[in-house]
């Protein structure tokens, strides 16, 4: 595959000399998937640093079961220490971004019949399909570059796109056998996907250079290009892109970061709710004009932590409006809060301190509540969007991440005892 230019080769260089050489011998999209067959409501929780994904009842919220992402490790470990190029991105990765630990599930989502995971697995720059019945991989697709990232599945189930970091590009993969069938062109550090228009089309952000410490807004240009998208979903084509910067300026926020970050879309799809960069809160764009319409500053509870010492730049990292288009709720990453925001007036709710570092919000298949994992603390919360108060928890994996509605084939949960 073609291999693109990063800025996370100057990471790679900084670390080799002190790192490589002594060692030598990475809406919520999906919530319109429709079932398909005989199958039971799922939440799935990826758990980043332990490679498994833990399965939860929507209900009772509690572990039904454990998936390892990872039955593969040694094989992919063995294929890494052997390229020194590989290397040299495993650990920079590691090291950079992974907080000095593997990066083995980003994201994930189910088929639509419940009988397969699809993990796309930072640290082995791949995309796998788990079997949820063997729990043996089911095919394999190696990313463009060294690190795969924030996935979307369409509403249909027939097509996951992922984003390659290094690579600069999304590859749009079948998910029946995991064969690409289109990709587009990105920014620097391709992030977020969300299939909308019922499938017709994808909006995709690049986020730039998120691990260097070059963080003061003086110093943005170094952050390399950070574009955000509509790509036709038929032709994989980007038919429009959308000048945050300009937007941002416009508005008088012009020592706001344009990274956009987590985002969400509402029920008409004319706005789209999204994080950028540093910034504690969020913003409100209408998607028509590409105007930004309402800026919604939130606490910082952190405000003498410098800019550098953010987690990979996130001020915020969560964001979900409820089906009915009311509520938004919200990650304050840094800071360690959730909130729920009415979107119609925007006045917050409580700031709710259920653990150390939210890093995603999903809302829930009947639309009722939000999910929140908290990364440093090894649990999900539901919050309910019409109390915003916690109602439980669920203790999970190392550093749990993203949080997908999903489903599972009825049956194949005595497989995953």
């Amino acid at each position: 595959m073609r291999l693109r230019p990063s800025r996370l080769a100057a990471a790679v260089a900084a670390l080799v000399a002190g790192t490589l050489l002594p060692a030598a011998p990475a809406s919520a999209a999906g919530d319109d998937q429709q079932p398909v067959g005989d199958v039971r409501p799922v939440v799935y929780v990826g758990n980043n640093w332990a490679g498994t994904a833990d399965l939860i009842a929507p209900g009772s919220f509690r572990r039904l079961a454990r998936v390892d992402i990872v039955p593969d490790k040694a094989e992919r470990l063995a294929e890494i220490w052997a390229s020194p190029d590989r290397l040299a991105y495993y650990l920079a990765i590691q090291q950079a971004i992974g907080e000095g630990n593997d990066q083995y599930v980003d994201d994930m989502y189910s088929t639509n019949n419940g009988k397969r995971l699809i993990v796309s697995r930072p640290s082995f720059a791949d995309v796998v399909a788990i079997s949820l019945r063997s729990k043996e991989i089911v095919w394999r697709f190696a990313v463009d570059g060294y690190r795969s990232d924030h996935m979307a599945i369409s509403p249909d189930g027939r097509r996951v796109a992922v984003s390659a970091s290094t690579g600069n590009v999304v590859h749009v993969l079948r998910t029946r056998d995991g064969k690409e069938v289109g990709s587009f062109e990105s920014g620097g550090s391709p992030h977020e996907n969300v299939y909308f228009d019922g499938g017709r089309r994808l909006l995709h952000a690049s986020i730039g250079s998120v691990y260097t410490p070059l963080d003061q807004p003086e110093l943005d240009d170094t952050k390399d290009e950070r574009v955000f998208q509509v790509v036709d979903t038929a032709t994989h084509e980007v038919i429009r892109t959308i000048d945050v910067r300009k937007a941002l300026d416009d508005r008088g926020l012009d020592r706001v970061s344009h990274a956009v970050r987590p985002l969400t879309l509402s029920p008409d799809a004319r706005f789209v709710y999204f994080q950028v960069s540093f910034f504690h809160g969020f913003l409100e764009m209408n998607l028509r004009t590409g105007r930004i319409t309402r800026v919604r500053r939130l606490p910082d509870l952190v405000p003498d932590t410098p800019r550098e010492a953010y987690l990979l730049d996130s001020a915020h990292h969560g964001i979900a409006m409820n089906p009915d288009g009311t509520d938004l709720c919200v990650a304050g990453t840094m800071s360690d809060y959730a909130t729920v925001v009415d979107r119609r007036t925007m006045e917050r709710g409580r700031l709710l301190k259920g653990g150390e570092k939210p890093y995603w919000v999903t809302p829930s298949a009947d639309g009722e509540h939000c999910y929140i994992s908290w990364s440093g603390s090894d649990t999900v919360s539901r919050i309910s969007y019409r109390t915003g108060r916690i109602d439980d928890t669920v203790p999970v994996g190392d550093h749990p991440q993203r949080i997908r509605n999903g489903f599972l084939a009825r049956g194949f949960l005595t497989h995953l005892r």
